[in-house]
């Protein structure tokens, strides 16, 4: 991706190269954000396929799915840049027409680093985008998420564990990093990505695909 400034002939050189700094910042800040455990706008997403993890779900998903299995797998791409690989692990008997019913994992790799706090963030704007929740409960669940969700970095799995009815608990690399107990925040945060309205409905229908 490359930024360009053009200085109009009466525009001080100086001023040129400050603007030309700030619309870099700028567009990184974009990147950073836009890449967060959440989605970005639908007009700058992508989805491809990406190698599934394995035939076995990993440890920390069979504990609470004994019966789980890798169904399908995408890669989420913002302007080109790699973002993260989303693997769905659910029971053998499930419904893909309505994921909320069933217990699943949705485990995300990470290809770049980003700050636990503009995850917590973006997961907040994404879940009001698709109208769950109220002021208090998206107040009380971006707390929730901040005091939970670290920083990650390359190649860090963090793994988010739905189950109907229960909390949403959180793994970082397999390791418990804790649970939000409120039922409606799994059926909220999961529609992220599951729910028709989506900003990323090419990855949602890479997940709801079972892999070859």
């Amino acid at each position: 991706m490359s930024c360009s400034t053009r200085l109009s002939p009466a525009e001080p050189r100086s001023m040129g190269h400050r603007r030309g700094r700030a619309a870099v910042a700028a567009m990184l800040s974009a990147v950073a954000l836009a890449s967060a455990l959440s989605l970005p706008a639908a007009a700058a997403t992508q989805a491809t396929a990406a190698s599934p993890h394995g035939i076995l779900a990993p440890d920390h998903v069979r504990r609470h799915i004994d019966d789980a299995r890798p169904l399908g797998d995408g890669r989420l791409t913002w302007f080109g840049l790699h973002m993260y690989d989303a693997q769905l692990y659910v029971p053998r008997a499930f419904n893909a027409a309505n994921p909320a019913a069933q217990p699943f994992a949705l485990e995300l790799t990470y290809a770049r680093s980003l700050d636990g706090r503009a995850i917590a963030e973006r997961s907040r704007d994404e879940i009001a985008r698709l109208k769950f929740g109220s002021e208090a409960q998206l107040a009380r669940w971006l707390a929730d998420m901040a005091a939970i969700f670290p920083d990650v970095k390359p190649g860090q799995r963090l793994a988010g564990i739905y189950r109907p009815g229960s909390g949403t608990r959180f793994y970082l690399d397999g390791r418990f990093l804790g649970e939000i107990a409120d039922p409606e925040f799994g059926r909220a945060f999961f529609a992220i990505w599951l729910d028709p309205r989506t900003s990323a409905p090419q990855l949602r229908a890479s997940l709801l695909r079972p892999l070859n």
